[in-house]
């Protein structure tokens, strides 16, 4: 019999990871993702995996983001050597995503052993390197949706589009065993129907065991239309003190939407002179690779772009400036007052969006916009949970800027998207809920119970089921 072990993203929303055991003997990995939240050096060095990379034949990837992806280059370092499948897009966006995790993670390994060093305490060795990056991508096998993937014999992998980020997928698994059938259907991260970008999810009717997804299991989103008008009001009223937006944005899906709805604010003579940033040299990069794709993205706004408007994201928006370089990312403090900076980390976690608040957290002419979930422990969760100082760089800071939410632009489908989605399935499906927090998880799932009649299970990291 077939099991799957729940490794990560059990009752909590990060560290993406489940170990399939086929009836044949076969160890597929589903997801490799880090667990977000703390000091990124100490968190890397404390992940460990509860089992053998060597053992694991294959690994199938829902999307690109570092919390379903993140810890590949630390499978390989151990011993990992079989494909890594997942979609086209997902293989071009690991490219630049795992190269600056590692390269961010690699930078603060250094300065901790400096510090290190000084006083006198061992030196830190790296959990991976950047050949393991060269090594996880060497192993990487793009696949369209919808194409049949076979591992071997008895498994057969599809995927379907999720509408979350550019190649994001619903991964769908076919188990053979003694002449019978077993589906299990993984959602990833599901997006909204409302999306600009993205399409729709893809609905999906037969499963045996479905995991699903429960992130805002237990709230609703603003319409994007409802965002769009708060993200005008509240740039009005900033603009009004003569202060500067900050923006902590995830490079990949959210930073493309913040940098369309800026462009249709733009085009609409609605956004004031206010100086665009693009401060983040892996968004810079995941915007041009969004350019490529914009062809199979559907959303009615993007259908109603220009030509010229559709090849680019960069043109959309003409006031935008991209600053790569650490030296131009500086020259953005001279600026008092009129500039929008959207900078990573999305959940404040590392990143240059802490160096910005080290100038400007202090001063209530500004504002700080939250567009994307905080998990617990991360600064953004801190600041949205009402901080009157926070700690950066050894120092503290007192919090006086404004601190703004737009629920409308997350990426996740919100309660009623995930009982639409979850509603498809017929018969109803053994059904697991993971990725999400326990609050909202216990939410979802006594709405499933309550509207229809569907009992679900919430598993705890290390616990095991039959399929």
């Amino acid at each position: 019999m077939a099991t799957l072990t729940f490794n990560g993203a059990a009752q909590e929303v990060t560290g993406s990871c489940y170990l399939l055991e086929t009836a044949g003997g076969g160890r597929i990995l589903l997801e490799c993702g880090m667990h977000q939240g703390g000091d990124a050096v100490e968190r890397i060095q404390d992940e460990e995996f509860a089992f053998d990379p060597n053992d694991i034949d294959a690994v199938l990837l829902s999307h690109a983001h570092l919390d379903h992806s993140g810890l590949l280059p630390k499978l390989f370092h151990e011993g990992f050597a079989g494909p890594i499948i997942c979609s086209r897009a997902t293989a071009e966006l690991l490219d630049v995503m795992l190269h600056d995790s590692v390269g961010l993670y690699l930078r603060d390994l250094e300065r901790n052993n400096i510090r290190n060093a000084r006083r006198g305490k061992p030196q830190i060795e790296p959990a991976f390197g950047m050949e393991d990056v060269e090594g996880v991508l060497g192993l990487c096998q793009g696949h369209r949706y919808g194409e049949e993937v076979s591992l071997g014999d008895s498994v057969t992998v599809l995927f379907h589009d999720a509408g979350h980020i550019l190649g994001s997928a619903i991964v769908e698994v076919r188990l053979q065993e003694k002449g019978e059938e077993k589906i299990l259907v993984f959602s990833g991260d599901l997006g909204k129907q409302d999306s600009v970008l993205m399409n729709e999810p893809a609905l999906l009717h037969k499963a045996d065991v479905l995991l699903t997804e429960s992130t805002y299991g237990d709230r609703e989103h603003r319409g994007e239309q409802d965002s769009l008008e708060q993200l005008r009001e509240i740039l009005q009223e900033t603009w009004r003190r003569g202060g500067t937006v900050m923006i902590p944005s995830f490079a990949v899906g959210r930073t493309q939407d913040i940098l369309f709805h800026l462009g249709c604010l733009h085009h609409q003579g609605e956004l004031d002179n206010w100086e665009v940033f693009l401060d983040s040299p892996m968004a810079i990069a995941v915007t041009r690779v969004y350019d490529r794709w914009l062809h199979m993205l559907d959303g009615d706004d993007v259908r109603q772009l220009s030509d010229v408007h559709k090849t680019s994201l960069e043109k959309f928006l003409p006031t935008l400036n991209l600053t790569p370089d650490t030296e131009q990312s500086m020259a953005i403090n001279r600026i008092k007052g009129g500039a929008i900076i959207i900078a990573g980390s999305g959940m404040c976690t590392g990143g240059r969006i802490r160096h910005h608040f080290k100038q400007r957290i202090w001063d209530d002419r500004n504002t700080i916009i939250f567009t994307g979930y905080q998990a617990r422990g991360t600064l953004g969760r801190i600041l949205v949970d009402g901080a009157r100082s926070i700690k950066l760089f050894g120092e503290e800071y007192v919090v006086k800027c404004h601190i703004e939410t737009l629920g409308g632009l997350s990426a996740h489908a919100g309660q009623s998207g995930l009982l639409q989605w979850i509603n498809n399935f017929s018969p109803a499906p053994r059904t697991l809920l993971v990725h999400g927090e326990p609050q909202a998880q216990d939410a979802l799932a006594e709405r499933l119970w309550r509207d229809q009649g569907l009992k679900v299970e919430i598993p705890a990291r290390g616990q095991s089921i039959v399929i």
